[in-house]
Parts: structure tokens; C-alpha cells; sequence
């Protein structure tokens, strides 16, 4: 019988056990867990509980705390980061985009996941002016 890609994932944390889940490690997974797309990756390793850095963790779409939270971390990595890091965080950045858009389709989620495009979509305009949109964004919500 063939192994789940969730029991492989939870046999690797058991074994390597790192104090965090860094770039490195998420290329392995990737390979280890092949074929795997890098979002279903990331999913799963945030189901996980285990520590993760921006880049692994990407943008958890869970809710608008977790959507600022991720957002703003991938932030500091980005103004951190070579052109090869920017364009890998861009690319994370479009790929949760693109998901909230197919959600958005389900009415049920509709105008939570439109405003979440909007704020990935902002975040992908100028990061650099993200951290103050957000603040502000978050404060005409009353998500603070």
C-alpha cells in the first residue's frame, strides 16, 4: 500500500525534527513528496503545527489576522531579498492570490476571499507600501 504524502511528511518532521521548517528543507520535502504541487506543500505543513519560515509558509489564507500576518512577513523577506528570493516570494504571493480568486466563487466565501485578492493584489503593487495600507486597511475594518 502506498504511503500518504501526510504520513511521509509526519515520518520526515519525526526524523529531521528541526527547530523550524526553512527554504531548504521545503525543497527536500518537495522532492520527497513528489509529485506535489508547493501550495498543497505548504497546506500541509501548516496543518502541521511546526515552526515555519515565511517563504515555507507562504500565505495562510485562514483568516484576515493570518492573510496580514504572512503577508507582512513575507514583506521583510522580500525587502531581504535577492532578485532570485524577490521573484520566489512574488511568485507565492500571486499563486494565494489565485486561489482566493476560485474561492470567491463559492458565495459563501465571496466577499471575505475579494478582499483578501484585494489586499494580495496591493502587496504585489509595492510591498514597500503594504505594512502601512494593511495597518490602515485593518483599522477601517475594525480587524484591530
Amino acid at each position: 500500500m502506498r504511503e500518504s504524502r501526510k504520513s511521509k511528511l509526519d515520518a520526515w518532521l519525526r526524523e529531521r525534527a528541526p527547530a523550524c521548517v526553512e527554504a531548504d528543507h521545503f525543497q527536500e520535502l518537495l522532492r520527497l513528496l513528489s509529485p506535489i504541487k508547493e501550495s498543497d506543500l505548504r497546506k500541509l505543513l501548516r496543518q502541521s503545527g511546526e515552526p515555519l519560515v515565511p517563504f515555507v509558509e507562504g500565505v495562510d489564507q485562514c483568516d484576515y489576522p493570518s492573510v496580514r500576518r504572512t503577508l507582512l512577513a513575507l514583506c521583510a523577506e522580500y525587502e531581504r531579498g535577492d532578485v532570485a528570493a524577490k521573484r520566489s516570494i512574488r511568485n507565492i504571493v500571486i499563486t494565494a492570490k489565485d486561489h482566493a480568486k476560485l474561492a470567491q466563487r463559492n458565495p459563501k466565501y465571496a466577499e471575505e476571499k475579494a478582499e483578501m485578492v484585494s489586499w494580495m493584489l496591493t502587496w504585489l503593487e509595492n510591498p514597500g507600501v503594504f505594512p502601512a495600507w494593511v495597518a490602515m486597511r485593518a483599522r477601517l475594518l475594525k480587524l484591530d
